[in-house]
């Protein structure tokens, strides 16, 4: 019998509930433990029987493989830093795009010292969504994609606006306008003297939200307004060889951190198979992924 991965989820919020329900139906992993900002206090029914530590304690959990870090994507780099140094892989669901490149790079030298992996971006999108961009491209190599967001609860966004002064809790809602076009309806609680004008200032000039028509909305309560479900949908129209109008389309309606946190899980279970390095989602072979022999998993899948 193989020996299980051991995984430690970095962070207990929306994702790192799911995550852990994840590796509880995962055949080939443990959960080595939940890291926490206030460690055991206050801890969830649901954590009892588990090992729940402060970060600078996690070497109270024994071995671990491979840290998940639901932690937010403002942090990812920091705390995987820190794991990596210890010589343990992390996975992360870094959302901004435009600086993935710069993240990766920087953490390829940090996992590399170490003779750790590092994977990083692997949610949904970026993440899954990012692999049937690539099979779509290279199916149709001239040609147009398009990613259509939504309409659903934008997890990074919505912590990126609850991080702004003077905000209690948010929502942030995708619209597809359509041809990869998005509206963001943000929906805030604030703190008692905020004042929305500048609330709103802040919000449009941060890069979730600059490239986007933004629209914000004071509400007296979030959580009567909130959903996790989303979903997108990939159009790419192009030319395969010579031949022209070669159309390919990909949908789906999701829980939004339920399926974040089973990417994280599949790419937590990636990472012992590749060299040190960091990686995006689209440089791993999906078979690594999948728990089982590589054979048997050939014949159910080919």
């Amino acid at each position: 019998m193989e020996k299980k991965i051991r995984v430690a989820i970095v962070g207990y919020g929306n994702i790192g509930k799911y995550a852990l329900q994840a590796l509880q139906e995962a055949p080939d992993m443990e959960v080595a433990g939940i890291v926490r900002r206030q460690g055991a206090t206050d801890c969830p029914q649901e954590l009892m029987g588990y090992k729940v530590v402060k970060e600078e304690a996690i070497d109270q959990l024994g071995h671990v493989d491979v840290a998940i870090l639901a932690t937010p994507t403002r942090s990812v780099e920091e705390y995987a830093k820190r794991f990596l140094s210890k010589g343990i892989n992390t996975v992360d669901s870094f959302d901004i795009h435009g600086q993935i490149v710069d993240l990766r790079r920087s953490l390829d030298q940090e996992a590399k010292a170490h003779g750790a992996v590092s994977i990083i971006s692997a949610g949904w999108d970026p993440g899954s969504d990012s692999i049937v961009r690539t099979l779509m491209e290279s199916l149709a190599p001239k040609g147009i994609s398009y990613t259509n967001f939504g309409p659903g609860r934008s997890m990074g966004h919505s912590v990126c606006v609850r991080s702004k002064a003077g905000v209690r809790d948010a929502l942030s809602m995708t619209i597809p306008v359509g041809q990869g076009i998005h509206r963001r309806m943000v929906y805030v609680e604030l703190e008692e003297g905020a004042d929305l004008q500048e609330v709103t200032a802040a919000i449009k000039a941060d890069p979730y939200f600059a490239s986007d028509e933004t629209h914000v909305f004071q509400v007296e309560s979030v959580d009567a307004l909130n959903d996790v479900g989303h979903g997108v949908n990939l159009v790419r129209k192009g030319v395969s060889g010579q031949t022209h109008n070669q159309l390919f389309e990909f949908n789906m309606k999701i829980n939004n951190p339920a399926l974040t946190a089973q990417v994280l899980v599949n790419v937590a279970r990636a990472s012992m198979r590749q060299q040190p390095g960091c990686y995006t989602m689209i440089e791993l072979p999906v078979i690594d992924m999948l728990p089982g022999q590589r054979e048997d998993i050939i014949r159910h899948l080919v």
